[in-house]
């Protein structure tokens, strides 16, 4: 799951960088088309045209690709992409989660260690759900039930693949 993070979001690293690349040679070639376009950007926000003009103008004194990137790509330094921070933290979360189920099925009876996998990570996956929800500010059972529901549905998909392929539990 890591090394698939760090591809995912070494590609969005590269398009970041791409796009910083371009706006570095605009900002190179038309300064003032490119002061003009961050003014209008402060206008569509909500400021009159002549405060816009000014922010943007002491902005891009300051740091004109950085106020470009923020403001017209949405690119900042805290946001910007960073695949092996991204590479460790799945790693080690899917790691730990899988801990809990794999703690179940070794403690269970062996008759009920397949199904003790399925019901401690569904439960699981609804506290997760549930516990992501609240962190985000959005409603709990919400959150709870959509993590449930797609959990629910990849874990029969799973076994049903398990299945076509004669896997034996």
């Amino acid at each position: 799951m890591g090394s698939g993070e760090y591809v995912s979001v070494s590609s969005q690293a590269d398009a970041e960088t791409a796009v910083l690349s371009q706006e570095r040679q605009e900002l190179a070639e038309d300064n003032e088309g490119e002061l003009r376009e961050l003014t209008q950007i402060y206008v569509h926000r909500g400021l009159d045209h002549k405060l816009a003009a000014e922010v943007a103008a002491q902005l891009s004194k300051k740091d004109a690709l950085a106020a470009h990137a923020r403001d017209e790509l949405g690119i900042s330094k805290v946001m910007r992409a960073r695949p092996l921070q991204a590479a460790l933290a799945s790693a080690a979360s899917f790691s730990v989660g899988a801990l809990i189920p794999l703690l179940a099925g070794t403690i269970a009876p062996v008759q009920w260690s397949v199904a003790a996998v399925y019901v401690i990570s569904l439960a699981f996956l609804v506290v997760l759900g549930a516990v992501g929800a609240r962190a985000g500010g959005a409603p709990m059972m919400r959150g709870a039930l959509r993590v449930a529901f797609w959990g629910a549905l990849a874990m029969a998909a799973t076994a049903g693949i398990g299945m076509l392929f004669g896997v034996k539990l």
